[in-house]
């Protein structure tokens, strides 16, 4: 780790200066200006694929190239550690080792090397610990249970999820005012953040807000320690600087105090995670935090065609809070982005699919198309059809969807149903959600089955036949493995998805995740409600399980060719020849939820996200929206998003299906001024558009109840999954049909198309 700087190498005659400045060479008017105004405060406004990371590498070259400085003198802040490396090796392949003396790193990684130096004037000693979120937890944990707070009503996470928030916001707990301390058990978080703070420093430890926040504090306390920070770093540059939360933005502020050479590089259009703290007002003051600032704009992309550019451009000049540039290309125009309107989610997934097929025959590699999606869910109706085309696809930045932790919990239920034996599954569920069933009990159970030759559940019903346990472990143990011979007794007399179901409400796993009061919760509850979705589909338990194994067999080496598929978050400084833009209806993109929480500022956010999407594209992009979407089994119509109806036409090709498709149907939405987060001007709208479809939608239904859609006992039909086969047996919607390969399947008509 490094020592405390010495201030007598201030005074240490620099050496002369090489002037080769040919690195400048190849740069555009644009960049040449962001390298070359090094001195006082300083915003680049780079736009997506304007070359923003040659211009940071190149202006740290320059200014040790050209300026009075040593490396050690210029602080450069990234967001990642991957980017910290690739510009130091980038500035030192310019200019050579003197690079290598650049204070370069993440923001935390600035925040431990700070912290190191004068621990002991936060009550740390130099060699503290950093706890990771599992300690944090634990910690937390024991606070909550000293203090006699019952953490499944306030579990751990919730109030580790407030610490962090106000944390983000620099704020120690004696500035916690007291409306914002009533979040958590009842007005305690305040009392709570105190005692954890306490704790952390009888622990000689601080977890990863600390990191920010005692930094903050001792510069804000101490100000001769400020000065020699601000003395020492003649030259600040940051990257990323519209995703930086307040404490970090009030740390750069306080350092770029001294020389106010400070240029921060960002893109207010890009600003999309104030989830989870990042202000975009920090990039949108700038002005007024450093008056005569020198603002550049990075406008000539180098990553798009112009439709995509334009589609782009047009899109977010609806969004107020931003500062305001517009993207261009000196290339052709390229192809326009395909605008689809589609039936159904199912249908959505099969559309891409084909599309793909057809970029593969013009010998497009699948490494260069991306499927972007707004929720996590979204994923599993490409990865089903992509797995019964053969399609190669990866999930990036994320689980698969049959990965994720409330979707495995709720299988291993659902195996221990189907499968008696299974002790692995019963093994990761017995005691969730919490049942008092702790390791000990686990342990007990396994000796009983292994003394006995049974398997774990096996081993559980006999503990409780022979009352191996006493107590509330006995009753609780008791109820669950009665619960498991209820939930077998209806197997096979239920449809799958509605066993499901009663076993997520029985158990309490769904309550468990509604009551979660992180970020958590929502997501785990929707992934649940999208595995109910995916189980309608099947006739039994048994089919479902297997064509699950099928799927988590289909684990893609990362060097093979393969669609990449990831939320929208998870793209942004990637970029693609193509890509699919699925799910632009309103409540799903923007998002509802987010609507509801923040009104204005999300929907602005969420825009900024549908840019950041077009802006991955470098020739050729489709964005969907389906008129009907299965959610937690139900059929619900849903609207083009107001985002469509903002795309420039002239940059579009619509296509439309069975005459669904308005542009109309999003004017309202496009133009309605969000107020307070609520959804009522849509209802108007889905009035009309239900009203619209009604006739559509009745013959469909019509024909789905009255099987009336051709396929009759005896034809020949293809399945997406089990290929192609013969009809044997029809009752309405419901077919029984002898496949060539898979063998005889009961499969709903819907599923199927004559050969």
């Amino acid at each position: 780790m490094e020592n405390e700087f010495d201030l007598a190498a201030f005074d240490a005659a620099p050496q002369a200066k090489t002037v080769d400045t040919s690195y400048l060479n190849g740069l555009n008017e644009g960049q040449r200006a962001a390298v070359e105004a090094t001195d006082g405060p300083v915003l680049v406004l780079a736009g997506a694929g304007t070359g923003k990371t040659r211009v940071l590498v190149t202006r740290l070259a320059h200014i040790l190239n050209t300026k009075d400085v040593r490396g050690w003198e210029i602080l450069a802040v990234t967001f990642t550690n991957k980017a910290a490396q690739e510009m130091r090796g980038r500035t030192a392949a310019l200019i050579g080792p003197e690079a290598i003396d650049i204070k370069l790193g993440t923001f935390h990684s600035i925040g431990v090397w700070l912290l190191r130096q004068h621990a002991e004037l936060v009550g740390l000693s130099p060699n503290y610990t950093i706890l990771d979120t599992d300690d944090q937890l634990r910690l937390i944990k024991q606070i909550l249970l000293d203090e006699g707070i019952d953490v499944k009503k306030w579990p751990p996470r919730g109030l580790a999820a407030v610490i962090d928030r106000w944390k983000d916001k620099g704020l120690s707990p004696d500035q916690i005012s007291s409306a914002d301390g009533d979040s958590f058990a009842h007005g305690r978080a305040t009392e709570l953040y105190r005692i954890y703070q306490e704790r952390l420093l009888g622990l000689n430890a601080c977890d990863f807000g600390d990191l920010l926040l005692h930094p903050l504090r001792i510069f804000m306390a101490h100000p001769d320690i400020l000065a020699k920070y601000q003395n020492r770093f003649k030259y600040v540059l940051v990257d990323e600087y519209q995703d930086t939360n307040v404490a970090q933005y009030l740390l750069l502020r306080l350092l770029a105090q001294g020389h106010k050479n400070i240029c921060c590089v960002g893109d207010d259009d890009q600003s999309i995670y104030g989830w989870r703290g990042a202000e975009v007002g920090n990039i949108l003051r700038f002005e007024e935090d450093f008056p005569g600032a020198n603002v550049i704009r990075l406008e000539r992309n180098y990553r798009s065609t112009a439709h995509i550019l334009g589609a782009a451009s047009g899109l977010i000049h609806n969004n107020e809070s931003r500062l305001g540039k517009t993207l261009w290309t000196e290339d052709n125009d390229g192809e326009k982005v395909i605008l689809k309107a589609i039936w159904d989610g199912q249908a959505e997934a099969k559309w891409v699919a084909e599309e793909i097929e057809a970029q593969q025959r013009q010998k497009v590699s699948l490494n260069d198309i991306a499927i972007l999606v707004r929720a996590s869910f979204q994923t599993r109706e490409f990865e089903e059809v992509f797995l019964s085309l053969g399609i190669q696809y990866r999930i990036i930045g994320g689980l698969r969807f049959y990965e994720g932790k409330e979707i495995r919990d709720m299988l291993a239920y659902l195996r221990v149903i189907n499968q008696k034996d299974d002790g692995l599954a019963f093994a990761r569920i017995y005691n969730l959600p919490k049942r008092g069933l702790g390791q000990k009990a686990l342990e007990t159970l396994q000796k009983i089955g292994n003394d006995l030759g049974m398997s774990l559940p096996r081993a559980a019903e006999y503990a409780v036949e022979h009352s191996l346990f006493k107590g509330k472990s006995h009753t609780t143990l008791k109820d669950l493995m009665e619960k498991f011979d209820s939930w077998r007794e209806q197997k096979d007399f239920i449809p799958p998805a509605e066993l499901a179901e009663q076993v997520m409400e029985d158990s309490g796993y769904l309550q468990m995740w509604k009551d979660d009061k992180t970020s958590e919760g929502p997501k785990r509850v929707e992934g649940l409600k999208e595995l109910v979705r995916a189980l309608s589909e099947y006739e039994s338990l048994d089919e479902f399980l297997e064509h699950v194994a099928l799927v988590m067999e289909n684990d893609q080496n990362k060097n093979d060719d393969a669609v990449s598929i990831m939320t929208l978050h998870a793209a942004k400084g990637l970029e693609y020849d193509t890509v699919f833009l699925p799910g632009w209806e309103e409540g799903l993109f923007p998002h509802q939820r987010a609507l509801d929480e923040n009104g204005l500022q999300a929907l602005e956010e969420e825009r900024r996200l549908a840019y950041v999407g077009i802006t991955r594209a470098r020739k050729n992009l489709f964005i969907s929206h389906a008129s009907n979407r299965r959610i937690h089994g139900q059929w619900q119509s849903s609207i083009a998003s107001r985002f469509v109806s903002e795309l420039p036409a002239e940059h579009l090709i619509e296509h439309g299906e069975n005459g669904l498709y308005s542009r109309r149907d999003t004017e309202t939405a496009s133009t309605s001024q969000w107020s307070g987060g609520t959804a009522g001007h849509l209802s108007d709208i889905l009035l009309r558009r239900a009203k619209q479809n009604e006739t559509l939608i009745d013959n469909s239904a019509k024909a789905v109840n009255d099987g009336n859609s051709g396929i009759q006992k005896g034809d020949r039909v293809f399945h997406q999954k089990f290929g192609y086969g013969r009809v044997l047996k029809k009752d309405g919607i419901k077919l029984e049909v002898a496949f060539d390969k898979a063998g005889t399947k009961k499969v709903m008509e819907n599923f199927v198309q004559i050969a």
